[in-house]
């Protein structure tokens, strides 16, 4: 029997984990192919719960992955197709080492080659969950379209990279799905809504920059090969849900291009015509909407009672997206120079602005600046010479701001040279008892209509001339709530001792008294708090445990909410003392 016996490190948790090196081993591959491999499938490290039982009671470290992931690779036929490019390799050497050029360029043309279609089928079953997983793909290849044609990163890669870009924006304008747009030091963030799934991307700045040298290029390169796979079956899924041509035709791309040649060999090509008419992002996608789109109207079936306030508010906040889709329709903005040209023109575009430039700054310009039908002009510079009067002048900014707040804000705090208000994050969603900034708050009530922003301005000012103190006021009642119950607590002993304290001491006489009509809201709030109490009391341990630190997690957002709104005053403060100065020396 003791034979039979299994040796230590031979089951349980062990044998479900193997090192990188037996895995490397196990596949015959090198180091990079693994790790390549390891990232076209998806699989990656696991950290084990027992790592010193899987690593055979050695404490070293050492990089663990489920056995079973491995096993899954083995039958993977990208192996076969990188072994066969090792021998590709040798034959090729020694073909150069003979100088036999004919053997060179036969080995050339049949040189083997892999696709990653199965990849993508095996890692995403479901059209909606390749859309989930779409934030990663849309912000590597924006990444990669921005590099220059340097030898870090091949030509195609790149160019790949931004057709495929330029194409889902496109798409976006098409089917007028975006949502968010926030300009951050990182980079421009957009947030889609496609089939009900919120997709969130960065796009870099289109500023020269300098490749970095820790970084490893060729992970991020294997990366990019499968996101320019999962892009492209992803493109053409959304082209077809608008019954729009894929890959899009551009306007007189049958007359400057050969018919002899094939789709693929004309995306190969190196055409920067072809490039910048997709970064223009020409009217010729926009007008290839399907015509039912807008025409069908879901069903509406009679709800329940309970369901019925649901139905009302999905259908507000329906109207507020179809109100917000048509933002820009009837206006037509003209982009000077010096502002982000493509960043505008997808944003504008995605809700129905007309927009143009300078035909000399791009191809795809549909009017001049002399055009009298345009309504805004984006400029990013103090002043200009030449202006027109049937238009507004105004910068970059309120193009962004006016698609967060679902409505067009007042041109007048964006003119040129006026100082900008804060360009708040769309992605932040306050919850109770957080700051909210005063700006989120104009905001707020321009989107409920209660107010105007001009007359809300000048009603703060007045108020925070009038009552300095009142913003303080209020954080230190906010503070003193929580601990409301206490105080009343200890309140009430002491009236309690005092008047048994009077009772002893002095002679206890009957006289009529007057009756007194009791408030109700303080005698409720008396039950409250003794009841709170009595609960505090009768606490477990443990209970009681967790209820501090409840407590004391809210009394920290308290704290922090005082302190950036003490903050926000002194800066208040500040800015007025600074126009209270100018003023005294105009005078």
């Amino acid at each position: 029997m003791g034979g039979l016996e299994k040796k230590k490190y031979e089951r349980g948790a062990a044998t479900n984990y193997i090192t990188r090196n037996k895995a490397r081993k196990k596949l015959q591959l090198s180091l990079a192919d693994f790790r390549r491999l390891c990232i076209l499938k998806g699989i990656y490290p696991h950290e084990p719960k027992h790592k010193k039982k899987v690593n055979k009671g050695s404490t070293a470290p050492r990089t663990f992955y489920l056995i079973k992931d491995i096993k899954f690779l083995l039958h993977e036929p990208i192996v076969n197709k990188f072994r066969d490019y090792k021998v590709f390799v040798r034959k090729l050497r020694k073909a150069y080492g003979k100088a036999e050029w004919e053997t060179v360029q036969r080995l050339k043309e049949n040189k083997p080659v892999y696709k990653l279609d199965h990849v993508v089928k095996e890692r995403y079953p479901t059209f909606i969950d390749a859309l989930r997983d779409l934030d990663d793909a849309l912000s590597m290849c924006f990444l990669f379209a921005t590099f220059p044609r340097t030898g870090k990163c091949h030509v195609e890669t790149i160019q790949l990279c931004r057709r495929l870009s330029v194409e889902f924006m496109n798409f976006v304008i098409a089917s007028r799905s975006l949502r968010k747009v926030f300009l951050s030091i990182k980079g421009i963030y957009y947030q889609a809504e496609i089939l009900g799934q919120l997709i969130t991307w960065i796009v870099p700045y289109t500023f020269a920059h300098d490749h970095p040298t820790d970084v490893d290029y060729r992970v991020m390169a294997t990366f990019t090969e499968f996101f320019t796979t999962l892009l492209g079956f992803v493109n053409f899924r959304l082209y077809q849900s608008l019954n729009l041509l894929y890959p899009p035709k551009l306007e007189n791309n049958a007359e400057e291009s050969d018919p002899k040649q094939d789709n693929e060999e004309k995306y190969a090509m190196d055409s920067e015509c072809y490039m910048e008419k997709l970064a223009a992002l020409g009217a010729s996608l926009a007008r290839v909407i399907s015509s039912n789109e807008e025409d069908d109207i879901p069903d509406e079936f009679p709800a329940e009672e309970e369901n019925a306030v649901l139905l009302e508010e999905r259908q507000k906040e329906q109207q507020i997206l179809e109100k917000q889709k048509k933002l820009f329709e009837g206006m037509q903005f003209f982009l000077n120079r010096e502002v982000p040209r493509e960043s505008l023109a997808f944003v504008i575009r995605c809700f129905g602005g007309k927009v143009s430039w300078d035909k000399s700054l791009c191809i795809g310009a549909t009017y001049p600046v002399t055009d009298e039908t345009i309504t805004h002009q984006i400029v990013d510079r103090p002043n200009l010479d030449k202006q027109f009067i049937n238009r507004y002048y105004i910068q970059p900014q309120w193009v962004y701001d006016s698609i967060n707040a679902k409505t067009l804000l007042p041109v007048e705090d964006y003119f040129l040279g006026v100082t900008l208000p804060p360009h708040l994050s769309p992605f932040v969603e306050e919850k109770e008892g957080d700051y909210i900034p005063p700006e989120k708050l104009k905001l707020l009530a321009i989107q409920r209509g209660e107010s105007t922003y001009a007359n809300q301005n000048e009603s703060e000012e007045d108020e925070q001339d009038d009552e300095p103190q009142d913003d303080a006021s209020e954080d230190e009642d906010e503070d003193e709530d929580l601990d409301e119950t206490e105080k009343q607590d200890e309140e009430m002993l002491k009236k309690l001792e005092a008047e048994k304290v009077k009772n002893k001491q002095l002679n206890v006489k009957v006289t009529a008294g007057t009756v007194k009509l009791e408030n109700k809201t303080e005698a409720s709030q008396r039950e409250q708090a003794e009841e709170k109490r009595l609960a505090i009391m009768m606490m477990k341990k443990k209970e009681k445990y967790l209820y501090k630190k409840i407590m004391f997690g809210k009394k920290r957002k308290v704290r922090e909410r005082n302190k950036l709104a003490a903050k926000r005053k002194a800066h208040d403060d500040v800015l007025k003392a600074e126009k209270k100065n100018k003023k005294v020396k105009l005078q």
